[in-house]
């Protein structure tokens, strides 16, 4: 009992002496703060699903990334990113992304057309933002643009309504022009709505379009045989996963044909390609990220309206012009965007 009698008073003369009192007092907020701070705060966790390689869509993932480092995330340390990649199947994505809907993921980013229809099949409640889709509206993915009305928003990439575009440009660049070697794949919807304002636009110009199937890699060269015997004199290329997971293949194939090109996305340039006349794809996958940011702060898909290109580029590389023997009229280079000489 003495014990207990000296420890209680020892205790309270501690407690009325104001030095230990403002050592207790740092000490029990000290031990809240820490019980407080041993739930750990969730870490974000979204999926990325595309159609085509890595490597393909290097630029575009950077430009992503770049995009949610504006808005404060960088991947692997205040956000998870799990990258999944069809390797230029679309016949694979199914399967990637059940995968992903299996991990219970906050958001799934879809980098194309084929990537968001798989996410679509896969979940009606995980939220989807498309990086890129050619048209959304036309393809079923959302209600409209002002009021998408699922689990479905992001950016429209316009594809079909610039085919025609680009047709006009080839005929501006090569005016003797009357037949066109277009390079596709009629299995993806896009394509057939891109063919068709082709066609439109292909009557006015009086020019002849030869569609060739791309469904495999091993399609690749037999189009540009099949270009070449039946005279096209340029070639225009669609796009899809196939397509740009071997973009070099086509770049080349066209130089080796002397064959003037003109291809979907800017990445063609870099690897020698002729001419690009389009979105912006980089800038479309780096404005994503603010759709991944509402949603995480609470907004839904439904709420926000699905947006289009701001930016639209024309790039002319000279040095491939000189490689087929190609001059490029200075009407042409005036509208040009870029220019690599």
């Amino acid at each position: 009992m003495r014990w207990l009698d000296s420890f209680s008073d020892n205790r309270k003369s501690k407690t009325q002496n104001p030095k230990w009192v403002g050592v207790i007092t740092f000490a029990t907020t000290l031990a809240f703060c820490v019980g407080a701070g041993s739930q750990p705060t969730k870490i974000p966790r979204i999926g990325f699903l595309l159609a085509t390689s890595a490597s393909a869509n290097a630029a575009r993932n950077d430009g992503f990334r770049q995009g949610l480092r504006e808005l404060g995330y960088v991947e692997k340390n205040n956000i998870v990113i799990e990258w999944r990649y069809g390797q230029g199947n679309p016949d694979r994505l199914n399967a990637l992304a059940a995968e992903l809907v299996r991990l219970k993921l906050d958001i799934i980013v879809t980098g194309g057309a084929s990537s968001t229809r798989a996410a679509k099949e896969a979940t009606t409640t995980i939220p989807i933002v498309m990086a890129q889709d050619p048209d959304p509206v036309a393809t079923g993915v959302v209600a409209s643009l002002a009021r998408p009305g699922g689990n479905i928003t992001g950016l429209s990439a316009l594809a079909p309504e610039l085919s025609g575009k680009r047709l006009e440009l080839l005929k501006e660049t090569v005016p003797k022009l009357s037949r066109v070697a277009v390079l596709g794949n009629s299995t993806i919807l896009d394509n057939a709505q891109s063919l068709k304002e082709m066609q439109l636009a292909a009557g006015t110009l009086r020019v002849q379009l030869q569609f060739l199937e791309l469904l495999s890699s091993k399609d690749i060269e037999a189009a540009f045989r099949g270009a070449r015997k039946d005279r096209a004199n340029a070639v225009l290329v669609l796009q899809s996963p196939l397509a740009s997971t071997h973009r070099d293949e086509i770049v080349d194939l066209a130089v080796k044909s002397r064959l003037p090109a003109i291809y979907p996305q800017s990445d063609y340039m870099d690897t020698g390609g002729l001419m690009f006349y389009g979105a912006n794809t980089t800038d479309l996958y780096r404005r994503a990220a603010t759709y991944v940011d509402k949603i995480l702060k609470g907004r839904t898909p439904a709420e926000l309206p699905v947006e289009q290109p701001t930016k639209f580029e024309f790039i002319v590389n000279l040095k491939a012009a000189k490689q087929i023997g190609l001059t490029i009229p200075p009407n042409v280079l005036a509208r040009a965007d870029k220019v690599i000489r």
